[in-house]
């Protein structure tokens, strides 16, 4: 029996913050922000400095890094597109961080089997 990849449940992947110290406003400030898309994949947005540097990593349960992408200095505004599913189901962190603070949010990955409706047809 097949089982397919029907629902993909990754929680609290909504909003970015920055953490930046309150007190003393930066106009240049580290910004991240992840949610995902329709078609189940992670979308993930990064503002910096274009002094700074920055690197997007994704965990696993057991701290194994399994996606490390470094962005470079020069790019300011960076998006990627983290597709997810050969990933085995279970716990992970997605973590941006740079020089100026990090950005961590935790997922869920589960997968449900596709149910097969019976149908049945009579005639008289």
């Amino acid at each position: 029996m097949f089982t397919l990849l029907s629902n993909l449940t990754l929680s609290a992947l909504i909003s970015a913050s920055t953490l930046a110290n309150p007190t003393t406003p930066k106009s240049e400030s580290f910004g991240a922000s992840a949610y995902v898309s329709v078609d189940h994949k992670i979308r993930v947005a990064v503002v910096k400095p274009a002094d700074a540097s920055a690197e997007i990593l994704l965990r696993d349960a057991d701290h194994q890094v399994v996606f490390r992408q470094s962005l470079s200095r020069k790019d300011e505004k960076v998006s990627l597109k983290l597709n997810v599913d050969e990933l085995a189901d279970g716990k992970y962190e997605l973590e941006v961080k740079s020089g100026e603070g990090s950005f961590r949010k935790q997922l869920d990955l589960s997968s449900q089997p596709v149910q097969q409706t019976n149908r049945v047809v009579a005639m008289q």
